[in-house]
């Protein structure tokens, strides 16, 4: 009697096991989305959100399928494609049985037709750059059970910020500089990489820099040596978005450029392209770049 108690027990509780799992509900940036458990399939058609995915272990079971930078190439062999950042793929989307899927900055506009097919969340970035990916890696943490590794890189991440934070404002003035098919442009405090300015407090060399446009505010050499920064931080937009070309490093090399203190200082910083231009809102993408202006500060004190 009491062996065949223990084995009821044992098959009430396996039985009982879905019923008890907790709902989940996940705040994004167009609301709440509310699962009836954890997810344990999950889509994702967000280069910043893989990159999060990626740095904490976690394995989505779909990804987008464009514009994934050098250390998220091992998913454009061995993992089912979702679409692009410009056109999700609905049908594989839809026969996929995913639980989820993540949308974000450049594919929330399909964030209300994906909702219709499975729940989905939208980590779009925020206006505040570092609280944006700090929630990100939060949300992504939960979504795949992995909140211990999630505390653990934002406390990594938090350290870094802190450090440059406390250095950066006496570096003197910096230009971010965008070279797109051989034309120049000024990155300025509305940018894609404005953090730099607006969070970690490198001077700006002007206040007026129009941000409205992905390949920067026109500028010319002339303009570049009468500014004469202590930095310049050089985004080679061609090389982050896989278009042939000279490059910047053979752009920049002419008898003005040479002329800026920032040049003969070696104050010049080649920011990683695929993380300035494409996946700046990823984990890995945010500490290659915290990194590279670290050294470069490190490397003059």
């Amino acid at each position: 009697m009491f062996v065949k108690l223990i084995a009821w027990a044992a098959t009430a509780l396996t039985l009982a096991g879905p019923a008890l799992a907790e709902p989940m509900t996940i705040a994004h940036s167009q609301g709440e989305t509310v699962l009836p458990a954890p997810p344990s399939k999950v889509l994702v058609l967000d280069i910043n959100a893989l990159d999060i995915a990626h740095a904490m272990g976690a394995e989505p079971a779909g990804v987008l399928g464009s514009n994934l930078p050098d250390y998220l190439q091992e998913y454009a062999a061995d993992r089912p494609k979702m679409g692009t950042i410009f056109e999700p793929d609905y049908e594989s989307i839809a026969a996929s049985g995913a639980d989820l899927m993540i949308v974000g900055t450049r594919t929330a506009p399909a964030y209300a037709e994906m909702s219709r097919i499975l729940p989905t969340v939208d980590l779009s970035l925020g206006d505040d750059l570092f609280a944006s990916v700090r929630e990100n890696v939060e949300t992504v943490g939960r979504i795949f059970g992995k909140p211990a590794k999630a505390a653990e890189m934002v406390a990594a991440l938090d350290a870094k910020i802190a450090h440059l934070k406390d250095i950066a404002p006496g570096a003197g003035t910096a230009l971010i500089l965008v070279t797109n098919g051989g034309k120049l442009g000024a990155y300025g405090p509305k940018s894609r990489v404005g953090w730099v300015h607006t969070q970690l407090g490198f001077a700006t060399v002007a206040p007026d820099i129009d941000d409205r446009f992905h390949g920067g505010d026109v500028i010319s050499f002339e303009y570049i040596l009468e500014r004469d920064p202590d930095w310049i931080f050089v985004i080679d937009r061609d090389a982050g978005v896989g278009e042939a070309g000279a490059g910047a490093r053979a752009a920049l090399d002419n008898p003005l450029m040479a002329r800026t203190q920032a040049v003969r200082n070696g104050h010049v910083v080649h920011l990683d392209p695929h993380a300035a231009y494409i996946a700046f809102g990823g984990y890995t993408a945010l500490n290659r770049l915290l990194d590279q202006l670290t050294e470069a500060l490190a490397a003059t004190s």
